[in-house]
């Protein structure tokens, strides 16, 4: 942020601010090609994959992917592990008929059933699933295996915190507001081979294979958001890269799971084999504390730590951006007010 706001007037002597710049000139061109070579290095995405810059965020995606992906076919794969799942599955239903894979419903999306228990279509489409839920703070614990159905990740709230082997998607999709950078930006890795059929009467702006065939700028783009992205892009990079990155994201995690589990003050419902990593909800022992808590938080700089409305409680979300210095702080502010109010 200090870097965009010393260009935001003068953006590398041209006397024009990023925003100011057409997306055609070569200026701009310069700072996309950029990102997406910065992009494809951290994440080891080969040409085998399209990286489109798109806009509408990751719910756009919910009916573009079975517009683009159904390929003729009638049936797709989900998995339903929590409230971002859940959307998916209602765009889904619009345009085919959706096979639930395993629906974590039941146990209010706090475990994800054993393999043995999934229900894979080997005719399917596609297989759709969400690495992390945000809500309910539920993760999967390793990329599921598909048998060659290719598989679609929305990736939103996990990209860039680790590395990940891209060959195994079909496509990632990722809305930027989490890792990546503000809002206004979605990011598509998707294998080339999966573009260019689409269902019919599909709009233009929405088939993959038109915003591949135009890098991303078939119409103008949200330039300033890419830019942006760009910028954290070359900052992760100069962090040592996503395995650099992961051993930060995982002592984050572990230790606001310590402080959780060794109180009789906090609680964490999730299953300890698929915690996330990103969102980490938990409640109060004495619920009517929750506003006091969140009062007194906010008091110390540790704020939006009020939990999702559908769950209450509270939820600290330790994304990329949160340094390992503000879950100390969190830390230190939990068992002091345990101390007070327990």
């Amino acid at each position: 942020m200090k870097q965009a706001q010393q260009e935001m007037l003068d953006w590398h002597g041209t006397g024009m601010s990023v925003m100011e710049m057409s997306h055609r000139g070569p200026e701009y061109t310069s700072i996309a090609e950029q990102a997406e070579a910065d992009l494809r290095d951290l994440m080891g995405i080969s040409d085998d994959y399209a990286v489109l810059f798109l806009q509408g965020g990751a719910s756009l995606q919910f009916p573009m992917i079975p517009m683009n992906l159904l390929r003729g076919k009638k049936q797709a794969d989900y998995f339903n592990t929590g409230a971002w799942s859940t959307k998916a599955i209602t765009e889904a239903q619009r345009f085919c008929d959706v096979n639930v894979v395993s629906d974590s419903t039941p146990n209010h999306f706090t475990t994800i059933a054993d393999t043995k228990d999934w229900s894979l279509n080997s005719n399917a489409a596609y297989v759709h699933y969400t690495p992390n839920e945000t809500i309910h703070g539920l993760e999967f614990a390793d990329i599921p295996e598909v048998n060659g159905v290719p598989l679609v990740a929305d990736l939103s709230s996990t990209i860039l915190s680790r590395p990940i082997d891209v060959s195994k998607f079909g496509m990632i999709y990722a809305g930027a507001q989490k890792n990546i950078g503000p809002a206004g930006l979605c990011i598509v890795i998707i294998r080339k081979d999966l573009m260019g059929d689409v269902l019919p009467g599909t709009p233009t702006m929405l088939n993959y294979q038109t915003h591949a065939d135009n890098g991303s700028m078939f119409n103008t783009p949200a330039t300033y958001s890419w830019y942006l992205a760009g910028l954290v892009f070359a900052w992760l990079k100069k962090q040592g890269g996503l395995e650099a990155m992961a051993t930060i994201n995982q002592r984050k995690a572990d230790k606001l799971y310590s402080a959780i589990d060794t109180s009789d003050f906090y609680a964490n419902p999730v299953d300890l084999r698929y915690r996330s990593w990103m969102n980490v909800p938990f409640t109060l022992a004495d619920s009517s504390l929750d506003k006091l808590f969140l009062q007194k938080a906010a008091q110390q700089q540790l704020l939006t730590l009020k939990g999702h409305r559908d769950l209450g409680g509270m939820r600290a979300s330790i994304y990329n951006a949160m340094p390992e210095e503000g879950v100390d702080a969190l830390i230190a502010f939990m068992k002091e007010f345990e101390r007070q109010h327990g």
